[in-house]
């Protein structure tokens, strides 16, 4: 499994990954119905095409030459001091095999200047929960729209100190 920057020719596969992720995780929390069109909105090609080309941002895969096992997008705040992970989503059949750690320590490493990383988390999703607390996550906080603003997604965010 090697990690590389997403391409324009990976969208649809990324599209799909995220769709059935989102299908594995959230169905029983949110419903089919909400979770499609959650997915059809942040996850659209046109959304993800905008994020190749976003400033003091990260878009990386993890593929093993076959398929695409995750994907991760961070960017980082203006002062490039706090680096937000937007995204880190494995396919279900890849979970708990090294690839989001993979992953996200691929995204430390492409921002030195960065001393906070942020995720905001459902509080439901306990194995993401107990991803990132192995990963040095600790609670700092809530937000009542997770991803989006006025998305009505309750979340906790969670920080890990960097460098």
């Amino acid at each position: 499994m090697f990690v590389r920057t997403a391409s324009e020719r990976d969208l649809e596969t990324i599209k799909a990954l995220l769709a059935e992720t989102w299908h594995a995780t959230y169905d029983a929390i949110y419903g089919v119905e909400r979770v499609d069109e959650i997915t059809a909105e942040w996850h659209s090609l046109a959304s993800l095409k905008a994020r190749l080309t976003r400033p003091n941002s990260e878009f990386l895969v993890a593929d093993d030459g076959k398929k695409i096992a995750g994907m991760a997008f961070a960017a980082a705040t203006s002062d490039g001091k706090v680096l937000v992970l937007h995204q880190l989503y494995i396919r279900p059949g890849n979970q708990r095999a090294g690839v989001g750690r993979l992953l996200l320590d691929e995204v430390e490493q492409s921002f030195p200047e960065a001393r906070t990383m942020r995720v905001e988390v459902e509080e439901a999703n306990a194995p993401a929960l107990v991803f990132y607390a192995a990963s040095g996550f600790v609670r700092a906080g809530e937000t009542a729209n997770c991803g989006a603003e006025q998305s009505g997604i309750p979340a906790l965010i969670l920080e890990k100190k960097l460098g």
